[in-house]
């Protein structure tokens, strides 16, 4: 969590520092292959030699007024090109002469608002009436003659849908929210999905910033929609006399990083279920391995005097509740010494092992053998009925010659045999 925290102020951090800017730079120079290269070459074409020549010369050839403007139209791939002369008042376009137009005509005026601005052009969306009606960003720019005074207007157009298309393009490689605003803080561009009111200043979290926004022209701008924090970045544009908007929803930067974080919270939580059950097993079976340590000979595995001792405890609270018959019998082997002197305590070891795993075999379920220490081996059973203690007491007799007999395993003499006999006693 806190490598979350801390990712997620980095990835602020750069939003803000790096990332917006880089992209409105990189839009920036789109923009100027794509939007402010119909204002070059628009420029170029108020100030191109033929143009004013033919006006001059009192705009005699038509045709060749729409040669022009149809070969600018198709070599720079316009929509449309057009040229609008102040003495005749025609509106000339690829195809000839489209209309003349006229200071009462609504639609006409945005020509005499341009013949009497002061800017050398403007940029203008109106429908154009050359190409049914189709909304078309105009880019008007002022002609004049040699002698400086005002001969008409002339440009490009772009349809409104192509520009929108650019944005969305924009869009989708930045992955950023793009639109531009004029210098009125209202939305001219935009592509569908960015879901704004064409006042800025309606909008909300964007809204009070508008008028800051406007009066600074550049910087980094934070807001909230919605509980999620959006941040800006704004550009003026002097060529197209726009603002560049270049948003990014903070949320949706994070996506990634909280993604990872859900992953790696889950892989966390299966590798720590992993590490608490593998931990539980270990340390069941340590303390499974802890007391049988603590409660059995680790030579023969038969029970210690530790655990006899709690055992013995048990048994005589239960006779005192029940009083019933308690035998016990001490098993010793003879002359046991003599043979871990003449044959080493390793064979030893083996005649006492054979010898505890001989009495869990004749041994009943109820029976309880331990080994005392050195040689002595007590065998413990409770619960007897009358009468059958004494057979019981000789049953390990019986087995006296098989014992010595698998304890040698056969390595030692007939003498050593008879030498390794269990001597047995029983009391109650």
């Amino acid at each position: 969590m806190f490598g979350y925290f801390v990712s997620k102020q980095a990835i602020r951090a750069a939003i803000i520092s790096e990332d917006l800017p880089l992209t409105s730079s990189n839009i920036y120079s789109e923009i100027q292959k794509d939007l402010v290269r119909p204002v070059l070459i628009s420029s170029n074409m108020a100030h191109d030699t033929f143009v004013r020549d033919w006006v001059i010369a009192g705009e005699r050839e038509v045709s060749a007024m729409a040669r022009y403007l149809k070969e600018v139209r198709e070599r720079n791939g316009a929509f449309s090109s057009f040229f609008v002369s102040q003495q005749s008042q025609l509106y000339y376009t690829g195809l000839g002469v489209l209309k003349q137009v006229n200071r009462k005509e609504p639609r006409d005026a945005w020509y005499f608002r341009v013949s009497e601005m002061k800017e050398d052009y403007e940029i203008n969306v109106d429908p154009d009436l050359a190409n049914k009606d189709a909304l078309t960003i105009f880019i008007n720019y002022r002609v004049f003659d040699y002698a400086g005074r005002y001969i008409g207007a002339t440009g490009i157009g772009l349809t409104v849908d192509a520009v929108r298309h650019l944005i969305a393009l924009y869009q989708e490689r930045f992955h950023r929210t793009v639109y531009f605003v004029d210098q009125q803080g209202r939305i001219v561009l935009f592509a569908d999905q960015t879901g704004l009111h064409p006042d800025l200043r309606t909008n909300p979290g964007v809204g009070p910033l508008v008028d800051r926004i406007l009066e600074e022209k550049k910087g980094s701008y934070q807001f909230t929609v919605a509980g999620d924090n959006h941040i800006l970045n704004v550009n003026y544009l002097p060529e197209l006399k726009w603002y560049l908007f270049v948003e990014q929803n903070e949320e949706v930067a994070l996506a990634k990083i909280r993604h990872t974080l859900y992953v790696n919270l889950a892989i966390s939580m299966v590798v720590t279920l992993i590490a608490i059950y593998l931990t539980y097993l270990a340390l069941g079976r340590y303390q499974s391995r802890i007391e049988e340590m603590a409660s059995s000979d680790e030579l023969t595995g038969l029970l210690n005097r530790y655990a006899y001792s709690i055992l013995q405890e048990r048994m005589l609270a239960s006779w005192r509740r029940t009083p019933k018959p308690i035998s016990v019998l001490l098993i010793d082997i003879d002359h046991f010494k003599s043979v871990n002197d003449r044959y080493g305590h390793l064979f030893g070891d083996r005649i006492l092992a054979a010898v505890a795993r001989l009495l869990r075999e004749v041994s009943r379920n109820s029976d309880i053998a331990v080994r005392w220490g050195g040689r002595g081996i007590p065998l413990g059973s409770g619960g007897l009925r009358p009468g059958e203690r004494a057979a019981d007491c000789r049953k390990p007799a019986r087995t006296d010659r098989q014992i010595a007999s698998r304890a040698t395993g056969g390595d030692a003499g007939d003498s050593q045999r008879r030498r390794c006999r269990i001597r047995w006693r029983a009391d109650i």
